[in-house]
């Protein structure tokens, strides 16, 4: 999830980014807040520890000076109950990362930030390619974000700004699914959005959303990574039918696949999808009615709270097994 990070930067900033931790804290390596003189977007986890952050960006805009880290101990200095150990990264924004990063939401992105010394930043790709700034020193790209110091003792912040790993492909843009959109747009996952009716769509969508108008939704389905998740509430019966045989006819059993409607249009779906020879076994894995049972409002905005919640229930497990998280491209 990038909420701290904008499409472009308007004035200068200060980026702080939770480098190490220890213990209990409120938030993970990794989680970053973005600091003008105005306003602030994303956290590090509230309370005093994000508001002494914030003086200190606050007070790091009216100097020059270099990237460092501050160490914070939660309990004695800060009086938070966590009591864990948080160290954070301070440094300036520099616009040009910031863009490239805002195009590469959905690429794996490393920043490379020297924490002592002379002001020196970079961004590299997946594979360890340089995109923008200067080279620096190898570091461990498996470790997450984390500090390391190089063979001279200088220390670094090694930040990964991954992309989302969960990857829902909902087709239909009808109320229930524009409604979904809204509410997964601020949570770390990516939406392909589909429909045939392209005037459907609104003329903007969340970072996250990638909209596809086509007549041939099927294709999308047959070619789209193992591990992806799927939400069928189109406009029309027989396509819901269509969309449902062509993704339970996809080998392996990875894919989550949620389809909108009530318990009888599930068993005249089990019904139609074992006449066109879909196994009980994978029919059983069809979600449907979809939704955290005992929500039972039929408004699209209660609708998309529990799809919302049932998907991240869902993405959650699979992130904890590594051999069935989600394949992205």
């Amino acid at each position: 999830m990038s909420d701290w990070l904008p499409q472009q930067l308007q004035s200068p900033a200060v980026l702080v980014t939770v480098a190490r931790v220890e213990g209990s804290v409120p938030r993970e390596p990794g989680a970053r807040m973005l600091v003008d003189a105005q306003g602030f977007r994303g956290t590090i986890g509230g309370g005093h520890l994000e508001h002494r952050a914030l003086e200190l960006a606050r007070a790091m805009l009216g100097r020059s000076g270099s990237a460092h880290l501050e160490r914070f101990p939660l309990g004695p200095k800060l009086g938070q109950c966590c009591g864990g150990i948080a160290w954070l990264a301070f440094e300036f924004a520099e616009a040009a990362q910031l863009a490239l990063l805002d195009r590469r939401r959905n690429e794996d992105t490393w920043r490379l930030v020297a924490l002592d010394g002379e002001p020196q930043s970079s961004l590299f790709d997946a594979a360890g390619r340089l995109l923008i700034g200067a080279p620096g020193p190898a570091f461990d790209r498996g470790a997450g974000t984390h500090v390391f110091q190089d063979e001279a003792g200088r220390r670094w912040l090694a930040d990964a700004v991954l992309a989302p790993r969960a990857h829902l492909m909902l087709f239909g843009a009808g109320h229930v699914g524009a409604a979904i959109v809204r509410a997964l747009a601020d949570l770390p996952c990516r939406v392909t959005w589909v429909d045939e009716r392209e005037d459907l769509f609104p003329p903007t969508v969340p970072a996250n959303v990638t909209v596809e108008a086509t007549d041939t939704p099927e294709a999308l389905v047959e070619n789209a990574p193992q591990g992806t998740t799927f939400l069928v509430m189109t406009h029309s019966h027989a396509l819901d039918l269509s969309l449902s045989h062509a993704i339970l006819s996809r080998p392996g059993a990875d894919d989550w696949f949620g389809l909108i409607g009530s318990s009888t249009k599930r068993r005249q779906f089990e019904h139609r999808l074992r006449e066109r020879g879909i196994i009980d076994a994978r029919i059983a894995t069809m979600v449907c009615p979809v939704g955290i049972p005992g929500i039972e409002g039929k408004a699209p905005a209660v609708i998309a709270a529990s799809v919302a919640a049932q998907l991240l229930g869902f993405w959650g497990a699979a992130a904890r097994q590594p051999d069935v998280s989600p394949e992205y491209n």
